[in-house]
């Protein structure tokens, strides 16, 4: 395994529209959603620990969350938990972890990926992620890795190809980036799917320290002069201190605004190995390996469903009893404080969080 690989693994979100299983104090990235007995963050930390060696495996997340990530990932090394003490988006997450890195091992080659994201062929995944490392060693290019759409889905991010300007890498294609779209309304990501010239934003990326460090410096040079300034601190006992004020002073912008789209330098690989951001109840429905004859995505241990389709049921309070009859295409989430019975689509779990704040709710947030 080579010593110059790392991964960044970014823990830093609040995952809302799991709601009400995820929140401010436990969100989704820490909670075993899948019921497969280990959380996201753990399988995001096992899945990488297969590429890179796993002393060289960061976490970059909110102080708030700093016992929960030693309890669940105890392998992870204390000095390669990066503790955020604000909110900043991706941007500044991504710097602290490049100038760290680069105050250890100039020549690292990195790969950084959000700790939530659901990986159907993990064999798959490490060959893809492994050949991208090699080929960004030796390539002043910043890469990402896009999925090929299978339904114009309206909660990713989208990038255009270049079809005419592409290269293959041990038989994995990648292609010039033309543009980057957030989130389109349904008519546009129709149009993308049709055009056969774009790719879903997995919001993986995978470069050099060297290259990252020059191009945030081009693109965003507030933000790269903040996290520079900590060259002789990083590793010392004065890093909190600076990173508290190297974060109250930062902006809040995403990696993708920030660098990747004014970047002449951003590639996409295509990534074939099944991936969902499993960001909401609906992707969870369609993603989930075990659904019932009736395609209920079902997690409790007592039940009793008559007339209940393609539906989730979640029961947090394991010796409970669930009785559900009559509902199609419907969410019933149920946790020790907070009894959620609603529609499926996400547009309805989108309301509820704004009917929280408006009623003055936030307690359950």
């Amino acid at each position: 395994m080579n010593k110059n690989y790392y991964a960044i693994i970014m823990a830093g979100g609040v995952g809302s529209r799991f709601w009400p299983v995820s929140r401010n104090g436990m969100p989704k990235q820490f909670l075993d959603i899948l019921g497969v007995g280990k959380s996201f963050l753990q399988m995001t930390v096992s899945r990488f620990e297969k590429i890179v060696p796993i002393e060289n495996i960061l976490i970059v997340s909110s102080e708030k969350y700093k016992d929960t990530i030693a309890t669940q990932v105890p392998n992870v090394l204390p000095q390669n938990v990066l503790l955020e003490p604000y909110k900043r988006n991706t941007a500044p997450c991504v710097a602290y972890g490049t100038y760290k890195l680069f105050s250890r091992n100039p020549d690292a080659v990195v790969v950084v990926s959000p700790s939530d994201h659901y990986i159907d062929d993990e064999r798959e995944f490490a060959e893809t992620v492994t050949t991208v490392l090699e080929h960004a060693a030796s390539n002043d290019n910043l890469f990402t890795i896009g999925i090929q759409p299978t339904n114009p889905n309206v909660n990713y991010g989208y990038i255009q190809v270049n079809n005419k300007k592409n290269i293959e890498v041990n038989g994995h294609k990648a292609f010039a980036v033309k543009t980057f779209t957030e989130k389109p309304n349904a008519d546009l990501a129709k149009v993308f799917i049709d055009t056969n010239e774009f790719l879903w934003n997995s919001g993986m990326f995978i470069w050099n320290l060297k290259t990252i460090k020059s191009e945030l410096e081009k693109c965003l040079p507030g933000v790269a002069t903040l996290f520079a300034a900590g060259e002789n601190l990083y590793d010392s006992p004065k890093e909190a201190d600076f990173i508290e004020k190297v974060y109250g002073d930062s902006t809040s912008i995403s990696i993708d605004y920030g660098v990747m789209e004014k970047t002449t330098k951003a590639w996409v690989f295509e990534g074939k190995f099944g991936w969902s951001d499993l960001g909401t109840w609906q992707a969870l429905h369609e993603h989930i390996p075990t659904k019932d004859e009736n395609q209920n995505a079902v997690q409790s241990d007592e039940t009793i469903l008559r007339k209940v389709e393609r539906s989730v049921i979640y029961e947090g309070n394991s010796k409970k009893l669930v009785v559900v009859k009559g509902l199609k295409d419907y969410l019933v989430i149920d946790t020790k404080d907070a009894l959620m019975i609603c529609p499926r689509e996400d547009s309805a779990v989108k309301e509820i969080l704004m009917d929280l704040a408006v009623e003055d709710k936030s307690q359950y947030l």
